[in-house]
Parts: structure tokens; sequence; C-alpha cells
């Protein structure tokens, strides 16, 4: 029998979630079973994602840093390569806060529905407004540098919301491998790819408890926002959720076919057509696996043949973009935290969001380029900017969906960024 596939089964799995629920509400079931045997279970998947978050965030980034031998080419082409990935993530990031605070999916579901939310994930309703504050806080005006340094490592890992530091430790720790010989440093880098695969697939492991998750989690949460047998605020979340889906698209769309040929064009004289006619079959398996590194292979074949970037420019920058590439993911971030917030009732002041933008922007270097990998540092994101991480549910169901669509955008980002090197370096050669 040919095996259902994954995306498939989370979709079977928030059908049969929706059905329960609504079940549930009309039939007048207890409310109590389904918190006490059904929601567990998405606890359970939820909890697995925190679990791997550090681990994953760590050793890509020691790994990937690790991956680039060559200093010399770091320091020029390296140079430009980071910095127009950075330039295009932070533009992503930003373009996704301008949309959903444009669109306000969030802002759909009413106010009585967001205090419902708001007791559901805090454990009372007075967390509402001291949730609120924690975001708005001001911090010294260099504490940010402060807070980037730990006292204690193993105190930093432990805690999901020092993403910063553990960045910061993780560059630092793969600059250091490159510089000590390679008799010393290679059997620790061969250790760290080793244990990136093995976080890889455990992640891979967790998102085939997925199904199972997004069943208790969509099931538990219209529930127990419906407890007082109010159907209307059950479609009012769903409602917000297709503005949500359409926000993301929206902004997914815009980045892949409007700002990444404007870049291209204004760097090169490659065409609008000849770029997409190059690179939409590696479009195709990045939305089909949902995995950068799954398409790299093909991204870098057609770079490479259709494109005209040379094998050298296509091999470095191709596998670094693989890596710390994440603009459709970023874009992805940014709308998910706000439309969050907003169905929270939670205000966001623009002080906020700039912590949004910084914090995305460095965290989009630690996603892994597999299904469900975005999932993890959008939890951790949530967490470090003081949104109750369980709002993570109302977005969990249509991952799997956007998730394919932004990475169609991170691979589109990676061959536009390659074909941009290669001009610069005289290396995109003529091609058909």
């Amino acid at each position: 029998m040919k095996k259902v596939a994954l995306h498939i089964q989370i979709l079977a799995g928030l059908f049969l979630g929706l059905l329960f629920a609504i079940a549930s509400i009309k039939l007048g079931w207890p409310t109590h079973f389904t918190i006490s045997y059904i929601k567990p279970f998405g606890t359970i998947f939820l909890n697995s994602l925190k679990m791997i978050a550090i681990p994953l965030i760590f050793v890509s980034l020691v790994v990937g840093v690790t991956s680039i031998e060559d200093v010399t080419k770091l320091s020029r082409i390296g140079g430009k390569t980071f910095l127009i990935y950075t330039v295009t993530t932070i533009l992503a990031v930003v373009l996704g806060l301008i949309i959903a605070n444009l669109i306000k999916p969030g802002q759909i579901i009413s106010e009585q529905t967001r205090h419902h939310l708001m007791a559901l994930y805090t454990g009372e309703a007075a967390q509402h407004s001291a949730t609120t504050q924690v975001i708005q806080a001001q911090a010294e005006p260099l504490q940010f540098l402060l807070d980037l340094v730990p006292d204690n490592l193993v105190a930093s890992m432990g805690n999901n919301a020092n993403l910063l530091q553990v960045v910061l430790v993780a560059v630092l720790f793969g600059i250091a491998l490159l510089q000590i010989t390679p008799r010393k440093s290679r059997p620790v880098i061969l250790f760290f790819e080793g244990v990136n695969d093995a976080i890889i697939e455990l992640i891979r492991f967790i998102m085939k408890l997925a199904p199972i998750g997004v069943f208790a989690l969509v099931a538990s949460l219209l529930v127990e926002v419906a407890r007082d047998n109010n159907p209307s605020e059950v479609f009012e979340i769903l409602y917000a959720l297709l503005w949500y889906v359409v926000t993301v698209i929206s902004g997914l769309a815009l980045i892949t076919y409007i700002v990444y040929p404007i870049t291209i064009k204004l760097f090169t004289k490659m065409g609008y057509l000849q770029f997409f006619r190059g690179i939409y079959p590696a479009q195709l398996v990045a939305f089909t696996t949902s995995s950068s590194s799954a398409a790299l292979p093909v991204t870098m074949e057609r770079s490479e043949k259709h494109l005209g970037v040379s094998e050298s420019m296509s091999s470095f920058v191709l596998p670094l973009g693989a890596t710390v590439n994440m603009a459709g993911t970023a874009l992805y971030q940014g709308v998910a935290i706000v439309f969050i917030a907003q169905a929270l009732g939670l205000d966001l002041s623009m002080t906020a969001q700039l912590s949004v933008i910084a914090n995305v922007v460095i965290s989009s270097l630690g996603v892994a380029s597999v299904p469900g990998g975005a999932m993890v540092t959008t939890m951790m994101l949530l967490q470090s900017l003081g949104i109750p991480a369980a709002g993570l549910a109302l977005i969990l169901a249509p991952d799997r969906i956007l998730d394919m669509c932004r990475t169609v955008t991170n691979i589109t980002g990676d061959a536009a960024v390659a074909v941009i090197i290669a001009d610069s370096e005289g290396e995109l050669l003529s091609n058909e």
C-alpha cells in the first residue's frame, strides 16, 4: 500500500480535529474528556518542538560556519554573500510585518474571544496586561550587548528565551574551529556534522507525530474556546486563520515574484522570464519537499546550466544559502508573530516590532532546511518576546502548506543571490 504523504496526514488530522470539535460542541460532550485525554497529545508535540530548539540552533550554526573552509574566499565573496542574504532577510521580515499590520488578520477575532484565548493560554485573564507589559518593556541602552554574552553557557542553553546568546557562542565557536589546525578541528567538525544529521532525523521523527498533534491541538483549542457552547467563536477563529494564510502567501508571492526579480535586474542584465524559466524546476522540488537541502542539487544544476552561474560560484553560494538564507521563513515568522499577538489582543509597539525584526533575522540563521524546522524557532521567538508560546497552536494546522510556499521563496532567493554574486565576480556565463 502506498504511504500517505505527511502533509496529507496533517490535513487529515486538521479535518478530524475540526469534526471532533464541532461534534463535541453541537452534542454537548463534556469538555473534561477533551482536555484530559486529547489535549495532552498536543502538548507532547509542542514540548517535543521546544526540546529540540536550542540544540538545533547551536549545532546547525557551527556546521554552517565551519563549512566555509577557504578564509580568503570568505573575506570577499563570503562577505558579499552574507550581506545580500542579511539584507534580503531583513527586507522580508519588514515586508511581513507591514503586510500583517495592514491586513490585521488577528484582529478579526473579537475581544471576547481574545479574552478566552488569553485565559486559556496564561491561566488567568489578568496575565493579558502583564504579558503586554513584558513586550513593551524598555531595557537599558546597552542591555542588548550585555544580554548577548552569557555568564553560563549551559544555563543559557537550558532556556529557550536565550536565543541571541546561543547564536553568538555558536558562531564564535565555529570561527574558532576554523583557526586551529585541521588535524585537531576536523574530528570536532565531523562530530557536529553527525549531531546535526541526527537532529534533522529527530525533527523528521517529531514531524511524524504532527498529524496527531494537529488533531489534539485543534480539537482542544476549539473545544476550550467554545466551552460556553458558542460555536460562532470557533468559526471566527477559522475565518481569521484563513486571512492569516492569505497574508503569508501574499507576502511570499510579493518577495518571490517582485522583489527578487527587481533586485536581479538592478545588479545584472538577466531578464525576468529567463530567471524563472531557469529556476522553476527547483521551485517545484522545493514546493513538494519543503526542504531547501532536498532541492539544493536541482537548484545548483539549474543555476549552472540554465542561469549561467559558474560551478565555483554555485558550489559556494548555494550551499551557504541553504543554511543561512531563510527570507521566506523570516517573512512567515514576522506575519505569524503579529497574527498571534493580534489574536491574543497584545499590542506590539514599534519598539517591540523592531525587536521582532532583529530576533527573526538572527534566528533565521538556525532554521533547519527540513519540513517543520521553522516551527521550532517560531516557538522560541514567541517565548523570547513574552508572547504565550501555546499560541503556536493557532497557526500549526496550515503550516505544512505555508512551509511548502516559503521554501520556494527560500530557494528562489538562493538562486537570485548566486546570479548577483556570479555577475559581480565576472563569472555569470552566457546561457540560453
